[in-house]
């Protein structure tokens, strides 16, 4: 049991040692991060993932923050049963640019960092989850569809840094009407 207990508790250290390194973008401004965002970039590493790599489409979050300093994220995400609209709601942490959220569809809550931005054009933003192993994804956000191409090759850098395999990294093509239009985007 003592054995077991060791094991458990080197694991999580280890998993906070390797999150830990991971900082948020320096003076990170909620005001300026808020609006309109478009996933255009993705880097996953759940082999569940893996089937749905080329059905992935970009999609369309906005940002709403809180006055309290949580954070309201709106995504439109095109799936095979059409455009479907998710709620988040992100607690803000002690840290700005950091944030926690509890996943409904794992059960367990999750963590956001805000990594690098320029806040007019794009993000890149890490999502970390221990969930039977150390999961991660980073996301590359835009302000439109369109990223100059060091851009990208930054956000593609980043994620070959954290140790994800080149095919693992995606810049998924747009979705079509999704969200429909008037729908507040």
């Amino acid at each position: 049991m003592r054995t077991t207990v060791v094991a458990v508790v080197m694991a999580m250290m280890c998993v906070m040692m390797v999150h830990a390194d991971v900082k948020p973008q320096r003076d990170f401004n909620l005001q300026k991060f808020a609006g309109k965002w478009v996933r255009v970039g993705l880097a996953y590493d759940s082999p569940s993932f893996v089937p749905y790599r080329d059905k992935v489409k970009a999609s369309i979050g906005i940002i709403t923050p809180l006055p309290n300093g949580n954070v309201n994220l709106t995504m439109w995400d095109a799936t095979p049963m059409g455009c479907q609209t998710k709620l988040y709601q992100y607690e803000r942490t002690n840290v700005p640019g950091q944030f926690t959220y509890f996943s409904t569809r794992h059960n367990m809550v999750k963590d956001i960092t805000v990594v690098d931005t320029n806040y007019t054009e794009y993000a890149v933003v890490l999502k970390h989850k221990v969930f039977n192993r150390e999961y991660t994804q980073v996301a590359l956000y835009g302000r439109s569809q369109r990223l100059r191409i060091d851009v990208i090759n930054k956000f593609k850098a980043f994620a070959l840094s954290r140790g994800f395999p080149r095919d693992s990294i995606l810049t998924p093509p747009p979705a079509e009407n999704c969200p429909p239009s008037g729908s507040g985007r």
